[in-house]
């Protein structure tokens, strides 16, 4: 249930009834008329704009049709004041009863309230984490498998059908390095004294790598020559550093539907058949490109290549595609990749990439457009850098990694559930402080626990009613008389969960999780603040003694805020807990 999708049907009706009395002109558009909550909650429950759109093409004023709709909105029962402000604005004031039922509502819907079929089952690809398999993630990498993952929920939630994918950088030279740097692990696992040459990869987490290399087979490789190992060592590591991968996004609760692998590109044809298609489309070229921005003449040496024409599709320079020496670019198993998504028959897709990838943002969007014919839509979602801090002090890297923080250091100091929270309440595009003291401070400027204990109080509140013998499963909440429910500070959370779908689709249709956290914080301080007001007066208190009807009105209120706070946990990934420790 959609209280401002209801109530924009409601403005769209008396509308008509308007055209129909002869007052509007016929066949006017109501594209752009929304209904939204007013800037300042003083001006009302919803505000809409339809006599500021609809003035232009009616040829009216804006004042006089905000005039005649304010006349016809207030004889419905749903509307107690429509209030003409300014030149047109429309401010209504909705009955009491409508945000009661609302409660209701949400206890009969559960964790579903909010769940809507904006999506109508459209396929979204959402690619997220795909981390070079050279090593552990590092705690960049997990804002950006929280962000995927809490974005692919939300699409899952708002009626998309999602798949989520990690594609494995497992076709370039940086697994050769790997599987030289695990040579030497393997080396010294049988007794010999290694270093690692600038450019390998000296952390810890290969060492155990090395020794299971030795236990597969023994001194075969030892002294040998590159030709005799490389192949297989480099497939024995890769395979190992995804099993780590795996193991890390475990712990932090993010399952993948696919993993697609970059080698599995090569010598298959599937390139071949990308490039080929853009080709019959006139989007491959011979061509010498102009010199980088910044290059001087002397140092920039111009030469023929095989070129893909972006710039027809929004980019900035027409991007190679093959190398001088006849090789493939790192672009070209991007193109057959992303060609593999659409041929798989995706209604969208979405790349979730760090901030070091900016650049590749418009190449990609326009390789898509045109392997998709315009009608794949690609978002590349950038996220920023994640500074760490600890008592006061930027956090050091970890030993075992060799040079970063790692996901596992991350999650192992303050848990999943804290991570994933905190790495949602900046939006992903811009930089996020992550203090290892003040994601556990127990405060009010602590977002994670400041949701997380509104919901533990509701459980004791529910706790203390089952103590009290009074009755408190949802189907008897969802019962009880909620006309009760008549305090200003009462209506005002109803109010709040009457946001929460609108706000599902907003998130949804703009790719911002973070809005879902910032949502539940706003929803956590009203429950809190209700529970201080209780405090003043009596009568607000979810348990009031003696008095079990009354009681069950309250804690009705409370179950739904608890309820819709485990939606949007749920979406985010976050497990709500019922006791603060």
């Amino acid at each position: 249930m959609n209280l401002f999708t209801e109530l924009r049907g409601l403005v769209i009706d008396s509308l008509d009834g308007l055209v129909a009395d002869g007052v509007l002109p016929a066949g006017l558009a109501y594209a752009n008329v929304t209904v939204e909550p007013p800037r300042d909650a003083a001006h009302g429950d919803m505000a809409t704009n339809a006599a500021m759109v609809l003035a232009k093409p009616a040829g009216m004023k804006p004042r006089d049709i905000a005039e005649a709709l304010a006349a016809k909105l207030a004889a419905d029962p749903r509307i107690t004041v429509a209030e003409v402000a300014g030149p047109g604005f429309l401010n209504l004031r909705l009955a009491p009863g409508l945000w009661q039922g609302l409660v209701k509502t949400v206890l009969e819907t559960g964790t579903d309230f909010g769940r809507s079929a904006m999506g109508q089952g459209q396929k979204v690809n959402v690619e997220y984490v795909s981390a070079n398999p050279t090593g552990p993630l590092h705690v960049g990498h997990t804002r950006g498998a929280v962000f995927g993952d809490a974005l692919a929920s939300l699409l899952d939630y708002s009626g998309h059908k999602v798949t989520r994918e990690y594609y494995i950088n497992d076709g370039g030279a940086q697994v050769d390095v790997l599987a030289r740097s695990v040579y030497l692990r393997y080396l010294e696992a049988h007794g010999e004294a290694v270093e690692f040459p600038d450019g390998t990869y000296p952390g810890d987490y290969l060492v155990a790598v090395g020794a299971a290399l030795k236990d597969k087979v023994g001194d075969a490789y030892v002294g040998k020559g590159e030709q005799f190992w490389l192949t297989e060592v480099r497939d024995f590591a890769t395979d190992a550093m995804m099993e780590l991968i795996r193991a890390d996004l475990a712990a932090l609760g993010v399952e993948m539907d696919v993993f697609y692998s970059e080698k599995s590109l090569y010598g298959t044809g599937r390139i071949e058949a990308a490039i080929a298609d853009l080709d019959a489309k006139g989007l491959i070229y011979r061509g010498t490109l102009e010199p980088p921005k910044g290059k001087t003449p002397e140092d920039w040496e111009p030469r023929e290549q095989t070129l893909f024409k972006s710039t027809d599709f929004g980019d900035d320079v027409d991007r190679p595609i093959k190398k001088s020496d006849g090789a493939w670019t790192y672009f070209a198993p991007d193109i057959a990749y992303h060609y593999d998504k659409v041929s798989r028959g995706f209604d969208q897709l979405i790349d979730v990439f760090g901030a070091d990838h900016g650049g590749y943002v418009k190449r990609m969007k326009a390789a898509v457009s045109a392997l998709s014919d315009g009608k794949v839509p690609l978002d590349i979602k950038l996220t920023q850098l994640v500074k760490l801090w600890k008592n006061g002090e930027p956090f050091k890297m970890s030993k075992r990694a060799g040079n970063f923080v790692t996901l596992r250091d991350v999650v192992d100091q303050v848990g999943p559930d804290v991570t994933r929270f905190h790495m949602l309440t900046r939006k992903n595009d811009a930089p996020l402080d992550f203090d290892f003291d003040k994601v556990l401070d127990q405060s009010k400027d602590n977002p994670v626990y400041y949701v997380q204990y509104a919901h533990a109080r509701v459980c004791s509140v529910l706790r203390k009613a089952a103590e009290a013998g009074i009755a408190a499963d949802d189907a008897t909440l969802a019962a009880a008389d909620l006309s009760k429910l008549d305090h200003e500070a009462e209506l005002a959370v109803a109010k709040k969960l009457a946001e929460w779908p609108r706000l599902v689709e907003i998130a949804a249709r703009t790719h911002e999780p973070h809005r879902v956290a910032f949502y539940l914080y706003e929803l956590a301080s009203d429950l809190h603040g209700l529970w201080n007001r209780g405090n003043e007066l009596p009568q607000l208190r979810f348990l009031q003694e003696g008095d079990a009807a009354t009681s069950q009105s309250k804690i009705a209120l409370a179950r739904a805020v608890a309820v819709v706070i485990s939606a949007g946990l749920g979406i985010l990934g976050v497990t709500p807990v019922e006791e603060m420790r």
